[in-house]
């Protein structure tokens, strides 16, 4: 299993998002920790296949979080399966899972495959609405959906998402004390190496996304900011 422990920074790429080749390279070879790719909408084998090819140019580690049955390509070097803890709608909890392992069942890896609980903390996120995601109240409820996550689902990984929006830092300090011993992500609306740096000093593993392709050089400078 790739060492998601030592992650201190990752990037991640969306199929569905152009970048060229010379940006590409700047972000593989930037010293981040590793690249993720995902995402919710527009993703397929095609451009997830094209995507991965296009990094296995570079030595840095790929994986993929999936998202859709029809966008898993075998190739990366390990797979996020996420459960999303507060999807307002119980299928998005466990019934893709029962369907992909109904169909790639008999093909799996298990040592490549890492588990998040998932928790969606900006209800205005396209996967906010696809997942028709509770609202957290509060960072109460958002210690307990962690707690919940690693006590009782004993999953490794809690990943707090945002995505779009920078985080309250109060309610992802309270994941991290509901996670525990469990590996705390972060991510969503760094658009700064200060965000970066400020989400650092609580989580374990910071993502940087969409400031990829809209500020090349602050997406760049984040992995200073965090690893520094």
């Amino acid at each position: 299993m790739i060492d998601y422990r030592s992650w201190r920074h990752t990037f991640k790429l969306d199929p569905d998002k152009s970048v060229d080749d010379e940006s590409l390279e700047a972000v593989c070879e930037s010293g981040t920790d590793a690249i993720i790719v995902g995402g919710t909408y527009g993703v397929t084998f095609d451009n997830t296949l094209e995507l991965m090819s296009r990094i296995r140019r570079h030595a840095v580690p790929a994986v993929l979080e999936i998202s859709s049955l029809d966008a898993v390509v075998p190739g990366f070097d390990s797979y996020l399966i996420p459960l999303v803890l507060n999807a307002g709608n119980p299928e998005w909890i466990f019934a893709p899972h029962v369907s992909g392992l109904k169909a790639y069942g008999s093909y799996i890896h298990w040592d490549d495959i890492i588990t998040e609980g998932y928790l969606i903390a900006n209800p205005e996120a396209g996967v906010a609405r696809l997942t028709e995601a509770r609202a957290l109240e509060n960072a109460a409820e958002a210690k307990a959906y962690a707690q919940v996550a690693t006590k009782i689902c004993r999953l490794p990984i809690v990943y707090v998402e945002y995505s779009g929006a920078y985080g309250d830092p109060e309610l992802v300090r309270a994941c991290r004390v509901g996670a525990d011993e469990a590996h705390l992500f972060y991510g969503g609306g760094i658009r700064t190496p200060q965000q970066a740096a400020e989400m650092a000093a609580i989580a374990d593993t910071v993502v940087v996304g969409n400031v990829i392709y809209d500020d090349l050089p602050a997406a760049l400078a984040t992995v200073e900011a965090v690893k520094g």
